[in-house]
This record gives structure tokens, sequence and C-alpha cells, in this order.
């Protein structure tokens, strides 16, 4: 699909669509539109249930008086409350509503709306970025497809009277959303495409962006002594590795934050459970267990292409956790990077020792100022949060308070769960210096984040985002297609610009 912004002026062909708000107030284009039609628009909303609340459509098919096939109102809710993501879900809940129709383009007409406080330029790009984010398909392995069920729509036309500043907006979101789309494709890949060398490969990738990327292997990582993170792939023949990305887009910074901000990812590409596996039904899911990893890629890949003026090292550690014949058992004991051993009390709480591994060396090496991981961590948080938040644990309250709006702002939003000693004794091992589950079913996602808070390293501000929830998207909304949501791309990027740039 190709987008265009261009000047405000009734198309000749495909369908136009033009904004009112609650209240059935019309737009600027849709006042020019009812008049060309003499009226037609406004009967239609007579006889309708369409109030102009967010996400309503009204369809007005072969409309007098003008050329274009078809004439869709578009309820944008309160203008005043219009926010850039709003104006993303939007053009995503569009593109969903019109995508598979007949009509081959779309024309939006996103005049000045009054009462708004985004300007005519800024609504018309986050639209336009995100009926592209919608029209995201992943589809390549399907062999036979009805048309009925395939996109139809090849152009994609944003008319507005700052068509030029929209164009130069969009092009910065369009790199983040290049981010987004390079997640999504990790995640909705099957295992047997995305394993740990090949997640590599695809990270490889982001050197056409100026990103250093560095693959250990799996000799590397016994040599440095990543005894938790192996121990989680030793049960399969797919060989571990940990991919580090570094972005130097502000050159050598001085100071109390001269270290980068560092972003890690849990990347398990297969979670069986292991020797500890999980029941059948629904086992298939857990090829988005290194949803984490690919945000992660995602975001590196996002700050890279708009060239984002901070320093940023990307870290994920990527297993595979099989339960064959060499697998690792409950109540082995391994030892960490940092030298803490850990009795491994179930097999399926295995993405805390991958990435306790790889937190704890990128402080050692990197020093970072920051650090924000993102796993898939526990079924726990889903229970708790379901899909509508991402749990967030940190030991900084300027650092959670940034990130809240940040994914406030984007859209992904996150709700701050607690850290206490009670959890940090919980962790606490009888044969090892700690074990990588509680005593119980109780309080699963901070006891979680409790273990990973031992190998965070005094004075660093840490932030831990379980995503379990908010990865994988169960039916089509807004911006975001049915499977991989990319949860954390856009937050990451928002939160680094608003904070370090």
């Amino acid at each position: 699909m190709k987008i265009a912004f261009a000047g405000l002026g009734i198309p000749k062909t495909g369908a136009y669509v033009v904004a009112v708000a609650e209240g059935r107030e019309f737009s600027a284009a849709a006042k020019e539109a009812d008049k060309l039609t003499k009226g037609q628009i406004s009967r239609a909303v007579k006889t309708s249930k369409f109030t102009g609340k967010r996400h309503q459509f009204l369809n007005i098919v072969a409309p007098h008086g003008v050329e274009c096939d078809r004439i869709v109102l578009m309820g944008i809710g309160k203008a005043s409350e219009l926010t850039e993501h709003q104006a993303e879900a939007l053009g995503g809940n569009l593109f969903g509503h019109l995508g598979k129709s007949s009509d081959k383009t779309i024309t939006v007409a996103i005049d000045g709306i009054s009462g708004a406080k985004l300007g005519a330029a800024s609504i018309a790009a986050h639209f336009a970025v995100g009926a592209q984010l919608r029209a995201d398909r992943f589809d390549k392995y399907k062999t036979k497809e009805k048309a009925e069920d395939k996109w139809s729509v090849e152009h994609f036309h944003v008319l507005c009277d700052k068509s030029a500043a929209a164009k130069t907006a969009f092009t910065t979101l369009e790199k983040i959303a290049d981010g987004v789309r390079l997640t999504r494709l990790l995640v909705n890949e099957p295992p047997n495409v995305i394993y740990p060398e090949s997640f590599a490969a695809h990270a490889k990738q982001l050197t056409k962006l100026g990103v250093k990327v560095e693959v250990l292997d799996e000799k590397q990582l016994k040599s440095l002594g990543m005894g938790a993170l192996l121990g989680v792939a030793q049960g399969s023949v797919r060989p571990a590795r940990v991919v580090l990305m570094h972005y130097d887009g502000a050159g050598k910074a001085k100071g109390k934050k001269s270290g980068p901000i560092a972003l890690i990812g849990k990347g398990v590409t297969f979670d069986t459970g292991g020797i500890s596996i999980k029941p059948a039904g629904g086992m298939e899911e857990m090829k988005w267990d290194m949803a984490g990893a690919g945000a992660v890629t995602g975001a590196m890949m996002a700050l890279a292409g708009r060239k984002a003026k901070v320093n940023v090292l990307g870290a994920v550690g990527l297993v595979e956790n099989m339960p064959d014949g060499n697998a690792q058992r409950p109540s082995d004991i391994v030892k960490s990077y940092n030298g803490q051993t850990i009795e491994v009390l179930n097999t399926d709480a295995e993405g805390r020792l991958v990435l306790c591994d790889v937190m704890a060396y990128v402080q050692e090496k990197y020093k970072p100022h920051t650090m924000i991981d993102l796993a898939t961590l526990t079924g726990a948080i889903v229970v708790a949060l379901g899909s509508e938040f991402a749990g967030l644990f940190s030991n900084n309250d300027e650092l959670a308070k940034n990130l809240s709006r940040a994914g406030d702002a984007v859209g992904e939003k996150l709700w701050r769960m607690p850290l206490a000693e009670a959890y940090d004794k919980e962790m606490e091992g009888f044969q090892s210096d700690l074990r990588n589950i509680g005593s119980g079913r109780e309080a699963g996602s901070c006891t979680a984040a409790a273990f990973l808070g031992k190998f965070v390293e005094k004075g660093v501000a840490w932030a831990h985002l379980d995503i379990a929830g908010t990865a994988w998207s169960k039916k089509d909304h807004g911006a975001v297609p049915k499977g991989a949501s990319a949860f954390g791309v856009r937050l990451l990027d928002r939160f680094i610009a608003d904070h370090f740039e």
C-alpha cells in the first residue's frame, strides 16, 4: 500500500473519508461534502445511530454530486481529547473497516478539527502510520486465500492543508514503524524459522543502519561463565546466542550518565517448559516467548532508523527450552555470570535465568546508567492485568513515572507493581544463594521481579517490564493486527526521545 500526502480536495475515485466529532459535529470537509451532495450526508446521519463517537463509521455509497464511489463518515469522538495514539488507532480502525472493500484507493481529509489540541499535520501523520501498521499481515505461509480475505487497498491518500509538514512528520514515524514491523515479523515467525542462530542473523541486518552488532556463541558464553543461561539451552539442539547491539547516536558522553541506556530482552525462541513441561493446550503460543528480545531489536532499529541522538545498548539472550536427555533437571544448581548460585526448582521458570546472566554481563562490561528489561516472564501477570497493561517493576520512582507516561502516550500502558523485602526473601535458596521460583503460587510476577533485582548493581536505575499479557493480540484493534503486537518498541522509543535526547 502506497501512502501519499496532498492538499485538500474531493477525489474522483475510491472512498472519501471525512471526520465527524462526537455530537454529530461535522468537520469543514464533511460540511463541504454535505453541500455538494445536497444534504445527503446530513440525511444519512439523521436516519442512523451514527453520532461521531470514536471509531464509528457510516458508509454512503454512490453519493450524488461527487465522483468518488463512496463517502465514509469517521467518528473521532471529542475533538479536545484526540491524542497522537488515538489518531493512530483511528487510522488503523479505518483501514480495518475499508481494507477489504472494493475500493483500491482511500482518501482521508484531515482538515483543521475544531477544538483539537493537535495540529492537522500531526493528526495526519499519526493517522497514516496507524493505517500502515494495521495493514500488516503475516500471511507469507498461506498458499490459498479467498479474494475477499485479501486487502484490496493499493493507495492511501491523506489530505491536509499542511501536507508538507505531515509528510515530514510521517517520515520519522515510519522509521519507528519499521522497528515495529521487524518485531512483529520475528515474533510471528514459527519456531522452526526463528531460533537463536536465525534471530541473531536478523539482528545482524541492523549493521546497515549503523548499529554495531556482536554475536556471542556458545563457546564464548561458556568462557564468560553464563551458566544460568546455558543451563536453559542445554536441552536443545539449537545452540544459545547472546546478541549485543550498540548504537552510538550521541557520541562520547561525559558525566554521571556517560554510559549507555541498556535494553535487555528475553529471547526464548520456543518454550516447552523443559523437564517441567507445559500442558499441550496452548503450547503453540510459546513461539512468542521471545517477544522481549523482539521488542528490543525493533527498538534498536527504530532509534537507528530515525538517527536518535542517544547511546543505547540492546542485549538479548537467545535460547530454546527443550526437554531432551541432556536437559536441565529440577534441583540442578547452576552458577550465574556474577557468581551467584541458583537452584533450579522449576525448569519452566527459565526466562529469569536467561535475563540474569545478560543483565549482569552488560552492567559489568558497559556500565549503563539506566537498564530496562522486557520479558514475557510470567503467566501471573496475565492473571493480574490481562492484556490491557504490562507489569512495571522498578527500583527508581522517576524512571517508573517516565516509562508510564511514555506508555500512555503511545498506547502501550504500564501498571506499576511492587518490589518488597518479603519477595526478596522468597527467592533465597536453601542449598544455593538463590532459587528460581517462590515457595508457592502467590505473587509469581513479584517474586520473578525480585529474582531479577538480585542482579541489579547499586546505582543503576532499573525497570522490569513483564509483557506476557501484551505481546500478542488475539484480535485486530486500532493499529495492531491479530498476532504479534510489538509491545514495547514505541514505548521505548518515546521514553528515550522524551528523556535522553
